[in-house]
Parts: C-alpha cells; structure tokens; sequence
C-alpha cells in the first residue's frame, strides 16, 4: 500500500491505493478520503475557533471524520471526491439546506428567520397573516439611500423568485424603505440580502419587519398649499360634464414645483380633497382617482354624504387588494365603475363572480370596467305596498273542510278524554305513528322529558336500528303508546288546517296548535305545549277518515302562543253552562265561520250539535246573504 499526502492549512485529503490481487494484470483501487492534522488549530475547519467543534461523548477527536457536520460547512471537497457512508446524502444535504441543527430537524425558513433577524420564517410570517395579525411587511434596504430608486427596484424585482410590487417607497435618513403586502413575496426578497452587488463592489442588505399596517406619514398641509391645491383641482374640473380628474395627483407639475407633497392614500390629504369637493362641487357627478396608491378606502366613507350625486367613479391603477373596501363606498348610486389593475381583480375565479360581487354593492352599476353590464333586475317598486293579512287554515274547498273538522273534532275529544283506546278505530291496520322533538339545549330537554325517550328527531337518531324500533308499527301499538303519553287538553281556536295532498283516495293535512298538559306522575302541569301534527289518511267505511301514517312533532310553546293560548272571550255567559265537548266544538264553529260565539252557538244548537250540518246551513244562508253584519261582530 503507497500513501502520500497534500497538505492544506487545517484539512488533509489523503489518497490511498489498494492493489487487489498480487497478479500483475489486476487493477489498483484509488480512493481520496478525509483526514484531519494533528495540529489543534484545524480541528474545527476554521483557525483559531475551537469552539465550533462539537465533541460528542469521549469519542477521539482523530474519528471525527466520519462525523463531517464539524467542519463540512466550511471544507471545500477536492478534485473528484465524493463523501462516502451510508449517512451522507442526509447530513451533507441538511447542512448545505440548512435544514439540520443539533436539538434536531429545523425547517429552512426557520434558519433563515434567526439569520434575518426576525422570528418569522418564510411559514411563520404566513400563519401569522392567516391568523390576521401580519398583513403586511416592511423591507429596509440599510445604506440605500445612495441607490437609485429605480435601479434597486428593478434589480430586486429582476432577482426576486416572486413577482412583488413596492408600496409606499421613503428614505429614513441613510436606508431606504417599502412595503409589500405578499408573504411569499417578503420571504423572497429577505433571501436576496447580500446576494446583489452595487456597482462598487458592495452586498445589498435586505431586512424584513412583519407589521400590522403601514403606519403612514402625515404632511401637515398649511393653508398656502390647499390654496394651490385647490387651484389645482380646478384646472382638472370639467364643468360642462361635472367630471372631476385627480388621476396622479402625486405627480402634478404645479403641485410638485411648489414641493407641495400630496398623497391621497394618508387620511388628512383624502380629507383636504373632500372637503374642497364638498365646498365647491358637491354636485359633481363622474370622479378620478386612479394612479394614487390607494390600498385602503376607509378615506372615501365620507364620499356618501359629501357628492350624493355620484354616478361614476374610477379606481383604476390601485392597490385595492380586498373586495370589502368597497363596503366603504356603499350608499353611492353608481352607474359606472372601474377597478380595473387593482390586485382585488385577481382573486376572483370568474368574471361572473367578480360582477355579483360588486353589484352587491352597487346594485343600480350598468358598467364595470368599461364592459356594458346586463341592467338589474328590480320590481320597480319604490314606496312600502301593504301585504295581506295571513289566513289561518288553508282547505282547498268547502267539502274537505267538512271532512277534516269534524274528525278532528272527535278525534280530539277522545284524545283529551282520557280514554284514549277508543281511537283504535281512527288508525288503519297497518298504519306508523312516530314522535319528534327539536334539538335545544339542557333546560328544554329536561321540560320535554316525557317525550325525549321516544324522539326519533332524523337529525338525532343516526341509527337504523334505533329509528326503526322508535317507529311504532299497527294501529294497537300506536294507541297503547298514546296511552302512555301525558294527559292534555287541546286548544281547538288555536288548530290551524293546511291541506297539503288530497284526490279521491288519499288526503293529507297538517294540524298546529298547542295543548296544555294535564297530571304527570300525579302532579298537577300546567306547562303549554305547541305541536305539528302530519295526518295522512284514506275513506273509511263510515264515511269519515282513517289514519295510515300519523307524525307528531311536539316543542315548547313561545311566550307569545302561551299568551294567546286557552283565552275565553268575554261575552262567555252562555259557553260555561256547554260541556268541554260542546265548548270545543263552538270554538271551532266560530273560528271557521268568523262568526262570534253567541252567533255560532245558536247555528249548533238549531242543527243539534251536528257540526257538518251546521257548516252546510251555514254556507248556504250565508251565500243568500241572510246572515245579519251583527253576527260577525266581535
């Protein structure tokens, strides 16, 4: 084996060559490996720091090579070397990427955030805009201010991985400054720092500060500048169309050679111009005010109040990145509007979308962009119409109605009874009962807690099984399962009747109402219930209905239902002597009718307490118009 070495200051590469066989014709290995000197001032990479070398337990220092994160940041490999182990391509890319560190695997951004000065890595600054505290980010160029404006923009922008554009450009003595309101983009241009160099040989230095919002400079304007100002605004007034053209306002000749400073994006020269708009031409009709840098409109709330008669208004060449600054705006009757080059355009996938979305703002807006909109659609309807006073039962006709109230007249009745077995036969024999109740909170399930252990809520029950067995099955295990419910008493002038389906074999309706429950447990309750009630039923035999699919939907009554719930007329002399069934059925008589009571009881006891007959008499001498004004009277 022949070795040689070449030395160099604090590393040695070592090349060894192993003969393979002692044949003469066999081919020799060559092979360049690491090796540290003796010397003490080379055991780190570097001369004169010891402490950049890790040691790791009592390891010698003399096989230190085969752990390169001591010095392979700072070695250079030579010649055709490549590092050999089977660890290598993790640790070598880890140090070259920054990614590894001594507690453990870091991310890139994160070793680049402590290099920048900043806590926030290129995701840090990102969840911290997502949270909504970092909107936006300063980059200080320190030393800038002998740079070119437009040479250090451009190169930034010519070398940046992210398109970017600078917002709010200053000097700050010798640094410059701007402002970027892109994570992705402020991550970019922080990994340019001392990657650019001046025509001088120097590194440009790039520092990123997350912020909130720009915090803005004010210029105090003196009255000798609005004056100017003002004379300005009117040599970009034109009269004969009420247009007002403050397009780069910034960069007015007159303005800026009197060094006067205007930038509409801070708040107290967007208030000089209102308030000289305000003052001279508060008629004005068509405004400019696109090339201004505006990114907020918080400025132009008052533009409401101070030109009413706005009709048009451009925003063109803005940096209006979110679509709720147009709220600020709202209340101006736009006809034409124009967002076009602000970064807001971009978020939208459509441009369907990005229509509505404005014209929920500005619903009377007919062009946008310079792009004629289709007109609005509106009713026309300026001043408040009356609306119909809500009918209470909906029948379909005269003959359904004398079907319905007389079954639930007597199904009622029974059911308020107490002897809730005679209603097996309002139930066909294969007919389904089931209970629901709404979702609430713990108070109202512990009210409703007679019925919570039959609910059989869709939104409750995920369970097949569970929704199948609550669902009860044949008229005799519905009435045994009504029997087990509390005992009530119904307000039969609170039922409303809507049918919903009916032909010559099946009717459906649906009954609301409230109920007041009787004892439970032995105890007197005086708790006021509303219930929905979904009857689905054929003929029966006997000329009136059965019951094929029965769904009761019972909750807690409003204040409002309890209030009106269970109220006795005044005139109720002769009601007291009726019975609960007779009463009921006077209710019931008078709500349908729209007669008073005195009135209705009469019609029932001259047709014996037949309710159907009642109803038919009743719509036959009404239609003759011989019932007197008087019995309708309340």
């Amino acid at each position: 084996m022949t070795c040689y070495r070449d030395y160099y200051p604090n590393l040695s590469v070592v090349t060894r060559v192993y003969p393979r066989n002692t044949e003469p014709n066999d081919t020799a290995v060559v092979r360049k490996v690491w090796t540290i000197d003796n010397n003490p001032t080379g055991r780190d990479g570097r001369v004169g720091n010891k402490q950049f070398c890790r040691h790791r337990g009592r390891r010698s220092f003399r096989n230190a090579h085969s752990d390169s994160r001591c010095f392979q940041r700072h070695a250079q490999p030579l010649g055709n070397f490549e590092p050999r182990g089977r660890f290598q391509n993790s640790i070598v890319d880890g140090i070259t990427n920054g990614k590894f560190s001594r507690g453990g695997w870091k991310g890139k951004g994160w070793m680049e955030g402590r290099r920048g000065g900043s806590s926030l890595g290129a995701g840090g600054a990102e969840r911290g805009r997502e949270k909504g505290g970092i909107t936006w980010f300063r980059m200080t160029i320190p030393h800038g201010k002998k740079y070119e404006k437009k040479w250090l923009i451009t190169t930034l922008q010519a070398h940046s991985l992210v398109p970017f554009r600078p917002m709010l450009f200053s000097i700050d003595g010798h640094s410059v400054y701007f402002y970027v309101d892109d994570a992705a983009a402020a991550g970019a241009l922080r990994k340019l720092s001392r990657r650019i160099t001046d025509s001088e040989g120097y590194k440009v230095v790039v520092i990123m500060t997350p912020c909130v919002e720009p915090p803005l400079h004010q210029n105090n304007l003196k009255q000798e500048d609005l004056e100017l100002i003002k004379e300005c605004m009117s040599k970009r007034f034109n009269g004969s169309q009420g247009c007002l053209d403050l397009s780069s306002i910034g960069t007015d000749h007159d303005l800026v050679s009197h060094h006067i400073e205007v930038k509409l994006n801070q708040k107290n020269c967007m208030q000089a111009m209102l308030r000289i708009i305000e003052e001279n031409v508060p008629e004005l009709l068509c405004l400019n005010l696109s090339n201004n840098k505006l990114f907020r409109l918080t400025g132009l709330a008052d533009l409401v109040k101070k030109t009413p008669r706005l009709k048009a208004l451009n925003l063109s060449h803005n940096e209006l990145k979110s679509e709720q600054e147009l709220d600020n705006l709202k209340g101006l009757r736009l006809v034409e509007l124009c967002l076009d080059r602000n970064p807001l355009c971009d978020y939208f996938k459509d441009q369907t979308t990005f229509i509505r979305v404005v014209r929920e703002r500005f619903p009377s807006l007919l062009k946008l962009d310079g792009h004629v909109l289709p007109p609005p659609i509106c009713f026309g309807v300026d001043t408040s119409t009356a609306v119909h006073p809500c009918k209470g039962s909906f029948f379909a006709s005269e003959e359904i109605r004398g079907v319905i109230q007389p079954f639930l007249q007597q199904y009622y009745s029974v059911y308020d009874s107490g002897h809730r077995q005679q209603l097996l036969e309002a139930y066909h024999d294969g007919s389904c009962f089931s209970l629901s109740l709404p979702l609430g909170t713990d108070v109202s399930r512990y009210l409703m807690r007679e019925y919570h252990k039959d609910n059989r809520n869709m939104k409750q029950v995920k369970d097949s099984y569970t929704r199948f067995r609550l669902l009860k099955h044949s008229r005799l295990n519905i009435v045994t399962f009504l029997n087990e419910l509390p005992k009530t008493q119904h307000d039969f002038t609170s039922f409303t009747m809507d049918v919903n389906t009916f032909t010559s074999t099946l009717l459906a309706f649906t009954v609301n109402g409230v109920f007041k429950e009787g004892e439970v447990d032995g105890r007197s309750n005086d708790l006021i219930r509303a219930f929905t009630r979904v009857f689905i039923a054929v003929p029966a035999p006997n000329s009136g209905l059965c019951v094929v699919n029965d769904a009761l939907y019972v909750r807690t009554a409003t204040s409002e239902e309890k209030r009106r719930a269970f109220a006795t007329p005044a005139s109720s002399g002769p009601v007291s002597t009726l019975s609960a069934f007779q009463q009921q059925m006077l209710s019931a008589f008078s709500q349908s009718s729209q007669m008073n009571l005195e009135w209705s009881q009469k019609c029932l006891q001259d047709n014996a307490w037949d309710f159907q007959r009642a109803a038919q008499i009743f719509t036959e001498l009404k239609e003759q118009g011989r019932i007197p004004t008087v019995a309708f009277i309340k």
